[in-house]
């Protein structure tokens, strides 16, 4: 396979004592957006994303989340969403973003709850949450089962294609199946199985229901993951928060329906503020 070009500029920073690697795309200098992908998603899976999202006049920042990409494994046991939210945390520090808008998806959304709530004292702009997984304690599994993303691994680690990852994500552009084919073998498989446990003994409704606004919550219509009857408890728990639904996605909503998340997203995206002066 011939390997794909990645719009963003690549560096490394030291933070919360691991070295990340991060995209950057755009020049803004008003406006910080952080986009935090999910649990088999190195940054460079998200380019297709960031690119449209520096459009809006976004300086976009994407990290390669740890034990993924190029960022540093972290000690067995050190992917709880404790330890995301703090890398987030710390980033946000080292990189200078001043009330960054933060759009996460599934594992990244509830990253971003989750930094959202234990370090309310770092101001965030709005918060744009893509399809979090809803599984925890008294809620059932998370609908894909470990055996699934194991066997991707695996795959992907003696070499894939776009071909057979077709298998598991039959909407996406070609693309994005090449390109994860190349990337995917970049996720430690301790990372990405102590962070599926996660989403089935961390509760993110614990978090849902302390965040503060600006925050919207967006699904796929056909998300196994916020299912119809996941969003009526989202209502229910917190009926203030707005939720959106892209009709034609699953859950891996900008690949399904790229065309549908952004014109979900963009409305949100370009009335949010410019950030205040420091």
């Amino acid at each position: 396979m011939s390997a794909i070009e990645i719009r963003g500029r690549s560096e490394h920073v030291a933070a919360n004592g691991l070295r990340h690697r991060i995209l950057s795309y755009g020049d803004s200098h008003d406006r910080d957006l952080l986009l935090l992908p999910g649990i088999t998603s190195p940054a460079v899976t998200a380019d297709f994303v960031a690119v449209h999202l520096a459009d809006m006049g976004y300086r976009v920042v994407v990290p390669d989340a740890r034990g993924r990409g190029e960022t540093d494994r972290a000690q067995p046991g050190g992917y709880r969403l404790t330890d995301y939210a703090a890398d987030v945390a710390a980033l946000v520090d080292v990189l200078g973003l001043r009330d960054p808008v933060i759009v996460g998806h599934s594992m990244g959304a509830r990253t971003a709850a989750a930094y959202a709530v234990l370090h309310a004292a770092r101001r965030h702009g709005l918060l744009v949450l893509v399809d979090p997984p809803l599984s925890g304690p008294g809620r059932g599994p998370y609908p894909t089962p470990r055996e699934s993303f194991v066997q991707q691994l695996r795959e992907a680690q003696r070499g894939t294609d776009a071909d057979e990852v077709r298998r598991f994500y039959p909407l996406w552009p070609q693309r994005e199946l090449q390109l994860r084919a190349q990337v995917l073998a970049s996720c430690d498989e301790t990372a990405v199985l102590e962070s599926h446990s996660s989403f089935e003994q961390e509760d993110f409704f614990t978090y849902w229901t302390q965040l503060s606004h600006p925050v919207v919550l967006v699904r796929g219509g056909d998300s196994p993951v916020v299912s119809d009857a996941g969003a009526a408890d989202l209502r229910a728990a917190r009926p203030d928060i707005e939720i959106r639904t892209v009709a034609g996605a699953g859950h891996m909503v900008p690949w399904d329906d790229l065309a549908g998340f952004l014109a979900t997203v963009r409305p949100l995206l370009l009335d949010n503020p410019t950030r205040s002066p420091a």
